[in-house]
């Protein structure tokens, strides 16, 4: 193909292109306030926070261009950076797959109650991912001193002499902070496997029956996953989102920062650089790291929920 072929068959396919976004251009209009939103408030900002990590920013003074520097000093001088990452990563291993199993698990269950027992028992599971008490009462449980209810219990049971310090001892902080974010897991996700659950043709599990399928089991892999794939990808990027994005749990448990940042996240990382020391370009840099990170996680899952029901 020649470049003068190439370059009209491009403007056939932009002509072509146009003329359809014109012959729409009604739903354009209605699609135009969320569009005009979205590119305002996240696109936008995402588009300035990566011009801004090439830069050293510090909010009094106009940013200026220092290449990959930031990079350079995030991977191979900033050791702090470091154990957050392998925090992150541990927190996101564990909690990610975790409580995406477990919201899909108790989502699956919940669809068999009554309709409004259901409707109850939904609401139980969802409320503390929406609660913003919830992690004074996590902090009230773990206490270290004797009047907190883990200390308390074990001590009268005999299995402690002392009070342990559960938010404060390194060696404690990575297990409590990882029981109460997958107490925390259940939220949109879980919201929209409900949805997803609802809305299947109940005679798919009726002609399952007469394909074969012999179990729930089966009936779970051949005929609920591969019909509600758009739920569960939404239910992994939040699940990938919220497992990556960990920061309130542990500044008001462990503080900010933790000891010897023992569950030092990235995100803990970047409201220090960024809201604290107001290095903007090197809180930017941390951020396009994180949300590349994001990026690749969601399209390795994407990948793997094709495979669903195959």
């Amino acid at each position: 193909m020649s470049f003068a072929n190439y370059i009209a068959k491009i403007r056939i396919r932009d002509h072509k292109r146009a003329s359809e976004i014109y012959k729409h251009r009604v739903c354009y209009l209605f699609l135009a306030p969320y569009a005009i939103v979205f590119i305002l408030f996240f696109v936008a900002p995402l588009a300035i926070s990566i011009f801004y990590s090439f830069t050293y920013f510090n909010i009094l003074e106009p940013p200026t261009f220092i290449g990959l520097r930031n990079y350079i000093n995030l991977l191979l001088a900033d050791d702090v950076f470091l154990i957050a990452v392998q925090n992150t990563f541990l927190m996101a291993a564990i909690t990610g797959p975790l409580g995406y199993i477990m919201a899909f698990l108790f989502a699956w269950f919940i669809n068999e109650l009554p309709r409004y027992i259901r409707a109850v028992v939904t609401l139980i599971f969802y409320a503390p991912s929406i609660s913003g008490g919830a992690f004074m009462i996590w902090a009230l449980i773990f206490s270290g001193d004797a009047y907190g209810y883990i200390n308390g219990i074990l001590m009268n049971l005999g299995i402690l002499d002392k009070p342990e310090l559960w938010l404060t001892d390194p060696k404690f902080m990575m297990p409590v902070m990882l029981i109460v974010i997958l107490w925390m897991s259940l939220g949109a996700g879980f919201l929209a496997f409900i949805a997803g659950l609802s809305t299947i043709d109940p005679t798919l599990y009726e002609a399952g029956l007469v394909d074969g399928i012999s179990n729930r089991w089966q009936e779970l892999w051949y005929i609920t996953l591969p019909n509600m794939k758009g739920m569960l990808m939404f239910g992994a990027v939040m699940a990938i989102t919220q497992s990556f994005g960990v920061a309130d749990v542990t500044i008001v448990l462990a503080g900010f920062p933790s000891t010897d940042y023992a569950v030092h996240t990235v995100v803990n990382h970047l409201i220090d650089y960024g809201s604290i020391r107001f290095e903007m370009g090197y809180a930017s840099a941390i951020a396009t790291i994180l949300f590349l990170t994001m990026i690749l996680c969601n399209f390795v899952v994407q990948k793997l929920l094709k495979r669903v029901g195959t």
